[in-house]
């Protein structure tokens, strides 16, 4: 029997989680003008590692997938990753008019 995660490093967690939600919304605004622009390189990358961090986060303690074999936290984070990495090309190719 694997042991679930308890209170506490849920509690903890969960204020990481707020924590990082706070850091991803004020990067979003700090270079902010009244144009829709898109974010500066620096921001954009401060919050997909935000958004990794708290993915990580989310699998390891509230998934706990750190019970769980080697396989399955790969594949997992591989996928997260992956996601991360298309949103990452999606932004770049935007900001630089790769495409269209």
């Amino acid at each position: 029997m694997t042991a679930l995660p308890g209170t506490r490093r849920l509690l903890i967690t969960w204020g990481i989680l707020m924590a990082l939600t706070l850091v991803s919304m004020v990067s979003a605004r700090l270079d902010q003008t009244t144009d829709w622009q898109a974010l500066p390189l620096w921001s954009a990358a401060l919050v997909l590692m935000a958004t990794g961090f708290k993915a990580h986060c989310v699998l390891m303690v509230y998934l706990n997938l750190r019970a769980a074999t080697p396989a399955w936290k790969g594949v997992f984070i591989a996928l997260t990753l992956l996601t991360l990495t298309l949103i990452a090309a999606g932004y770049l190719a935007g900001r630089f008019h790769l495409v269209g």
